[in-house]
């Protein structure tokens, strides 16, 4: 068997990350006529997609200039790319070429039976298991991928002395020389000899300095929060020192809702922002519902509508709780004023944002690419919001170690002006809190 590894990419891959090529050391990747078919196909998108397979394609033209494609052209880490053609009887009749993805498989497993090392990547499962079946060593897009089940939570329990969760409810900075902390990361101290006895502390800096939190943050917009995790969020959300917060958990956990309290309170009450600008992916839960009538902010006022109803709750909360017309109206007050966003995801690329307060809903479904192009708009004076649910993604190639929010969770955790939160109990109701617990 051939020495070097053959790995043999699907289209979703190179539409998944443009860099996709270049992910593979010294080995040879093999990308089928295929792919370069279905590349083309999406290269007129103007979308992700679309932007993706436009870079792909001129990265396979600029390597083009080295030799034959169709040979292989040598890359710089000492690797090979191979565009192949596939063959009528590359896995005779055990499945139906006719289709895009079996012609794709078709091509590693010859290259499996001549006896190369060969690997098939996709991010699609399906693709996965019949490749599988054939024999052929399957895996999927590895490289911009987090352990979800490892995920940084952004804070962590430890038992101490009476003495000190006493020392820290002073006001004072506590020390715990066998502890290494990361920036923005929060510890719940819980008495050795009391539970009930605890003390929430944060460390500022890399090292095993707590400090107590700040007062200032423990609520924001007459919002108050109901768990120790909501609070740690809230310091996050409003500390003007911490430039991007992920937020992360279940429905009903209060991410959006905290992330919106704290943009209304930093940008309307408090003035330290021009402006809250609120987005989120355009996917639809279950089938589209097709062509939306109206112009653009009508039609946002549907994909936007979980925000408004977020928005007419924090309005009615400074109105004695009555979510009623005089919420709505300033709702509306504020939208006309421009003191409050809501925009498309896909009209945020390309665009340089000063000095407001940005939240970003449903980050889950968007890519670690598209999360990178999203965090790189920010401008001086930004504070960027990412909020979702890792385990309720509609995007059909990622999931919840793959998407964007939780590598980006894992990839900027130490970083001290990044902070993460992972909320685990669900405070929308009682009702919420069984459906995510049990169904």
């Amino acid at each position: 068997m051939s020495a070097d590894k053959h790995f043999v990419l699907d289209t979703n891959v190179l539409l998944h990350s443009n860099a996709a090529i270049t992910c593979f050391a010294d080995n040879t990747v093999v990308l089928p006529m295929t792919v370069i078919e279905e590349l083309d196909k999406f290269k007129k998108n103007n979308d992700e997609l679309g932007r993706n397979a436009r870079q792909v394609i001129r990265t396979l033209d600029q390597l083009r200039g080295q030799g034959s494609l169709g040979k292989g052209v040598p890359t710089e880490d000492g690797g090979k790319v191979w565009i192949t053609m596939e063959k009528e009887d590359d896995c005779g009749t055990c499945i139906d070429l006719n289709i895009p993805d079996n012609r794709i498989i078709a091509t590693a497993y010859r290259l499996h039976k001549e006896g190369r090392r060969v690997i098939f990547v996709s991010k699609d499962i399906n693709a996965r298991l019949k490749a599988d079946a054939l024999g052929v060593a399957v895996m999927d897009f590895e490289q911009e991928k987090a352990d979800f089940d490892q995920l940084y939570t952004g804070w962590r329990q430890i038992k101490v002395s009476a003495s000190k969760i006493d020392h820290l409810y002073k006001g004072k900075e506590l020390e715990l020389a066998d502890e290494e902390f990361l920036p923005n990361e929060f510890v719940l101290l819980v008495d050795a000899q009391n539970e009930k006895h605890t003390a929430i502390g944060r460390a500022s800096k890399a090292g095993n300095l707590l400090r107590p939190l700040n007062p200032v943050f423990d609520s924001a917009f007459n919002l108050r929060p109901r768990s120790m995790e909501q609070r740690v969020a809230l310091e996050l959300l409003m500390d003007p020192e911490v430039a991007l917060v992920t937020l992360v958990g279940q429905a009903g956990t209060g991410k959006t809702l905290l992330a919106l309290a704290a943009g209304m309170a930093n940008s309307i009450k408090a003035d330290k922002y021009e402006k809250m600008l609120v987005s989120r992916p355009v996917i639809p839960l279950g089938k589209d519902i097709g062509y939306l009538p109206g112009s653009k902010d009508e039609k946002m006022k549907l994909w936007m509508q979980p925000i408004f109803d977020n928005l007419s709750y924090l309005m009615g909360l400074t109105n004695g709780g009555k979510q009623d017309a005089a919420a709505e109206l300033g709702i509306k007050r504020l939208l006309r004023e421009d003191r409050i966003e809501l925009e498309a995801l896909t009209y945020i690329r390309g665009r340089s944002i000063s000095r407001q307060y940005v939240i970003i809903d449903e980050a889950q479904n968007l890519t670690p690419h598209e999360v990178k192009t999203i965090i790189s708009r920010a401008g001086e004076g930004t504070k960027m919001i990412l909020t979702g649910d890792p385990e309720q993604i509609d995007n059909p190639y990622l999931d919840a170690s793959s998407n964007g929010l939780s590598y980006t969770v894992e990839r900027l955790k130490g970083h001290e002006t990044c902070g993460h939160i992972t909320l685990t109990r669900s405070e929308r109701s009682h009702l919420a809190s069984l459906a995510a617990e049990y169904l």
